[in-house]
């Protein structure tokens, strides 16, 4: 998605991966005893529910660092800015955040709209974003560093872990934009493939409530699973109308990618019990690393805030930023990027290490199902970190989606 929108700046240089176009000169400040990094998520519209957690997580991972020195000895400023749930206003705001704030780093988004309208601005300006959430692969920019899974790290173990259930046929459902019209792309072509028959695939725009025509077609459809690539607010009138209809976990399960158990407060956990759900990161993982992260992050917030897979990204990439920094001994972006590979981080989800050609990380793939008391367990697990790959280059069915 090209915005158009002007790089402005008091000189500039030539973009090494912009094909020759001209990039603003960085005005990052590093002389004093602080540096600014950027947070920018939707604080409000559709995509709150869910990015207000990711939020409050980049707060604590940026507390502890503080608390512990810094980067480099220098404490992190925090500015912050709400995307609004609008791809225009993230694309403004990142623009912002760089030329005005001059901010080292931005974290946050999260819809792959999102993401699209702010990655022209971060190459552009030769900036570096942290995407902190699962998205439907098929890129990769040396501007942004993705830190939730790629579509071999969440769609296609989804996907495997399915057919082993029995599996024949499945209906799409998800919201109309780019992750999920892409997503269904490749389950499409992963259907075709494993002899998996696709009986429906309905789109409901960003922030629709009214979902009793669509779970009437799933209903009537008599699919063995649904593939549900809905998000924000939406999944709330989703679940809830299937459950009307009288549709469970057992009779057809609903897998889910975008749902976390921030969100399973909000759809209510009557409606949704028992649904499976593809993620690298649970609360409920027991290792001393997320128990600590979990307390934390409680502590901090409420005993009645949950953690989740985007969060736990977002908490992480900040962390990965600051091994970056120091591993380059510099704040400047070619020379962080230049550090980036091989870059480790004994994350809550486990260890994650940065591919530094294609800004992704490695990340185990989880597939969970939610309990009645709204958390999710493991219910099958990849066993270790999985490589990503963004093009999908390693599954011969996938040739051409790239295109």
């Amino acid at each position: 998605m090209s915005l158009g929108l002007g790089v402005a700046g008091c000189g500039a240089r030539v973009d090494d991966a912009g094909g020759g176009g001209q990039a603003a000169a960085s005005c990052v400040d590093t002389s004093g005893d602080s540096v600014k990094i950027g947070f920018l998520n939707s604080r409000s519209g559709t995509m709150a529910i869910s990015e207000n957690t990711v939020y409050n997580s980049l707060a604590m991972a940026a507390d502890e660092i503080n608390a512990a020195g810094g980067v480099m000895g220098k404490k992190l400023e925090i500015v912050a800015e709400d995307g609004a749930s609008e791809p225009t206003i993230f694309a403004e705001k990142a623009t912002k955040l760089i030329q005005s704030d001059c901010v080292a780093a931005v974290f946050g988004g999260w819809t792959s709209s999102s993401r699209k309208a702010m990655l022209p601005v971060f190459e552009s300006n030769d900036a570096l974003l942290f995407y902190p959430v699962q998205y439907e692969g098929l890129e990769s920019s040396k501007n942004i560093f993705y830190t939730g899974a790629t579509t071999n790290q969440q769609i296609i173990p989804a996907l495997d872990y399915l057919k082993e259930k029995g599996a024949k046929s499945l209906f799409l459902v998800g919201s109309d934009y780019v992750f999920p019209q892409t997503a269904n792309k490749i389950i499409k072509a992963y259907a075709a493939a494993n002899g998996i028959e696709i009986k429906g695939e309905e789109y409901a725009p960003l922030g629709h409530t009214d979902f009793s025509t669509i779970t009437a077609k799933v209903r009537d459809a008599d699919a063995d699973a649904v593939f549900n690539t809905l998000n924000g607010d939406s999944n709330v009138a989703f679940f809830k109308e299937y459950k009307n209809l009288g549709l469970t976990a057992a009779t057809m399960p609903v897998l889910s990618v975008s749902i976390a158990e921030e969100e399973v407060g909000g759809i209510g956990v009557d409606n949704i019990v028992g649904q499976p759900v593809a993620w690298n990161y649970y609360q409920t993982i027991d290792t001393p690393v997320n128990k600590k992260f979990v307390a934390d992050f409680t502590a901090k917030y409420g005993p009645d805030k949950v953690t989740s897979d985007p969060m736990e990204a977002a908490y992480t990439s900040l962390y990965l930023w600051k091994a970056m920094v120091e591993k380059a001994k510099s704040f400047a972006v070619p020379d962080v990027q230049a550090a980036a590979g091989g870059v480790s981080f004994d994350a809550p989800e486990g260890t994650v290490t940065v591919n530094g050609e294609n800004h992704h990380i490695a990340k185990t793939a989880l597939i969970g199902k939610i309990g009645p008391d709204g958390l999710i367990y493991t219910d099958w697990t990849s066993g270790k970190p999985i490589e990503p790959d963004p093009y999908l280059k390693s599954y011969p069915w996938a040739s051409g989606l790239a295109g």
